[in-house]
């Protein structure tokens, strides 16, 4: 896929306030250019998870490529990066055109709203009409549902998986401990420069990781290979490498703000209530659960299957939690074979 980036260079107001004189918005598209008005290709448009980036063919590479399920040479395919990320799109590690630095804390505050709503200033610029199918794991599928009661005249097809129409008190629990091991390393509130904090992200990590996967995944893939071993520590280098492999790809502040992020989810704020909001969507559903997901029950995806009009449940079967959405792509290309658009 090719990347891109779109400036958007009026006033950007932020739903928790504050506002920007321009937006910066990094996005991957389908080796040719979307051409508005004779482009026949379906439009597919993929929403990031948390810590990913806007290239999907980087980290679902079994499902988004050339010749592949989510084939690039026959759709026009597109993923945005969030705002909050450090993977191009504007954040706290963008630089401060005041300052000649980070923004660290001086960014506004972002919501999934304020995600969105960039998402629709680049769906206006390429001149995309219509969106065929949108895709959306964890927070990317939050985004994907905020953005059919946004726009609901626009999809055709959501499908998304392992999240849920609002943040619960067990996802923000989790956020928080992360957010308190960012703030007990030292270096984090110093903000001179975008190393800081790498020490409590290192940490922050191994708390997701926790949440994320299952006592069946660890056992499975983490047990130690001498039975005899003194002191088991398979499991606590696994939880030290990937936190490592964060720390050189992603940095504490941008962290910071994406788990605030996911605290603002809420569908049905100012719209009379979640079920008032599911009442909005239009378009067809596809909504998937993961049975082991502990992070995001499937209690909650039947729950918002049950309050949109027209929704189909189904469920993936995984030993790994809540990445199963990431992990099992042939039951997720199963599932989703049959609403790909034609």
């Amino acid at each position: 896929m090719i990347a891109h980036k779109y400036e958007y260079r009026e006033r950007f107001e932020f739903e928790a306030g504050g506002v920007l004189d321009g937006i910066t918005i990094e996005y991957h598209t389908s080796n040719r250019n979307y051409v508005p008005g004779s482009d026949t290709r379906k439009v597919i448009w993929i929403c990031h998870a948390y810590t990913a980036n806007s290239d999907p063919s980087d980290w679902w590479p079994e499902l988004v490529g050339s010749g592949k399920f989510i084939d690039t040479d026959k759709y026009f395919v597109i993923c945005a990066n969030m705002l909050g990320s450090p993977y191009g799109s504007s954040g706290p590690a963008s630089i401060n055109p005041a300052t000649g630095k980070p923004f660290f804390f001086d960014f506004p505050m972002v919501t999934v709203r304020d995600m969105v709503r960039a998402h629709i200033l680049l769906r206006k610029h390429l001149g995309i009409e219509k969106i065929d199918l949108i895709i959306g794991g964890s927070i990317g599928g939050s985004q994907a549902l905020e953005w059919a009661i946004m726009e609901p005249d626009v999809m055709r097809h959501l499908f998304f998986a392992a999240c849920s129409s609002k943040v619960t008190p067990w996802v923000t629990a989790f956020n928080e401990s992360q957010r308190l091991a960012l703030e007990a390393d030292p270096t984090f509130r110093a903000c001179k420069d975008l190393k800081g904090g790498s020490a409590g992200l290192k940490c922050a990590r191994s708390i997701a990781l926790i949440s994320y996967r299952t006592y069946e995944g660890y056992n499975l893939t983490q047990s130690e290979f001498d039975p005899d071993t003194l002191f088991a520590d398979r499991a606590g280098s696994y939880q030290r490498y990937q936190g490592d492999k964060l720390v050189r790809r992603f940095d504490a502040y941008s962290y910071w703000y994406l788990s605030h992020a996911l605290d603002s989810y809420n569908i049905g704020r100012g719209r009379g209530g979640v079920k008032a909001a599911l009442s909005m969507v239009k378009c067809q559903c596809t909504v998937v659960g993961v049975d082991t997901d502990r992070l995001f029950p499937c209690l909650e995806q039947r729950y918002v299957a049950e309050h949109i009009q027209d929704a189909w449940y189904f469920e993936l079967t995984s030993r790994f939690g809540h990445d199963g959405f990431l992990i099992e792509s042939k039951q997720l290309a199963d599932i989703m074979r049959p609403v790909l658009p034609k």
